[in-house]
């Protein structure tokens, strides 16, 4: 029986980045079932007593920034520790990706498209011709899909409902059969539980 994985992320962390590639690894491994939830962490924080980076105090503003390059180096992963399209501020990519899911594409390739395209390459997420053309090249018809994001709004709204409901609060966070696996540092746990 396949295990089925909850994966909620936002497509402007870089630890979402850090942990996509090998998190699509071990899925395809275990041969896992992936349900791909793009989310809002500004309403996730809201209610989870999280903060924006911005409001982080200064210590822990520092700190972020040595842990992104120690898991840079780590890692052996390419990452612009202060890209100049960061943050995010629109959340056209999430609902690219979920107007993909709904359409039965590769939400989750795409995903990692995008993360790649904001933290390898400074591209702006927030462009829709930067989007479609991301989607256009894993095959997809990327203008449709920039066309159609605005029409899952709702859609983006209740995956971050859902993902409060299920107990997430940071992101990545994995669950599976209602446990919660918070950071891309949780990875090896991850591969544990799944007896990969």
């Amino acid at each position: 029986m396949s295990t089925t994985i909850d994966y909620y992320f936002s497509t402007s962390s870089p630890w979402t980045y850090l942990g996509s590639g090998r998190f699509i690894e071990m899925a395809k491994k275990v041969g896992a079932t992936v349900n791909v939830y793009p989310v809002n962490f500004h309403t996730i924080f809201a209610q989870s007593g999280g903060l924006p980076l911005p409001k982080r105090s200064p210590q822990r503003q520092a700190y972020r920034m040595m842990e992104l390059k120690r898991w840079r180096d780590y890692l052996g992963i390419p990452i612009v520790v202060e890209p100049a399209n960061f943050p995010s501020k629109a959340p056209l990519a999430a609902q690219t990706i979920i107007a993909a899911r709904e359409a039965g594409q590769d939400a989750l390739t795409l995903s990692d498209a995008i993360l790649t395209a904001l933290w390898r390459d400074d591209r702006d997420i927030d462009d829709p011709t930067e989007i479609a053309t991301i989607a256009e090249t894993l095959g997809m018809d990327g203008h449709a899909l920039v066309d159609a994001a605005p029409g899952f709004a709702d859609d983006y709204a209740a995956d971050s409902d859902a993902a409060l409901a299920s107990g997430v609060f940071g992101a990545p966070t994995w669950v599976v059969n209602g446990e919660v696996f918070w950071g891309q540092d949780r990875l090896e746990l991850l591969r544990w539980r799944l007896g990969a």
